[in-house]
């Protein structure tokens, strides 16, 4: 398994930062509330995710006695990307250069985590 998409996902996958632009857009011409408010709903909108993901594995593992299982860990794996989604979508609101911010952010982490190595081919 690798992590390259093949040729067929690239084709027909849409772009992430153009989707998540989408998106945003579609929000912000949608959205009931302004300013400051507005923007601590997008925010808050994150957590509301996270609880899902919550909800989703605890209806994976069966934990609630009451329901038993009620999710898959496919509902799992698409509660996260709902996250991941949220997240970006949030960050686009607080600037336009969300592709950049994400990308030096996530080059710190990387480097924090791993040190100045590069990664091999497989």
């Amino acid at each position: 398994m690798t992590d390259q998409a093949t040729p067929c996902e690239t084709s027909t996958a849409p772009d992430l930062w153009a989707s998540i632009d989408d998106l945003w857009t579609w929000l912000d011409g949608n959205r009931t509330h302004d300013g400051r408010e507005g923007l601590l709903l997008r925010m808050l909108k994150l957590s509301e995710e996270v609880g899902e993901v919550a909800e989703a594995v605890i209806g994976a593992t069966g934990q609630n006695p009451r329901k038993g299982t009620t999710h898959t860990w496919d509902d799992v794996e698409s509660e996260l990307c709902d996250v991941v989604i949220t997240a970006l979508v949030a960050l686009r609101t607080l600037t336009p250069d969300t592709r950049e911010v994400f990308t030096r952010h996530l080059t710190r982490v990387r480097e924090r985590s791993l040190g100045s190595t590069t990664r091999r081919p497989e």
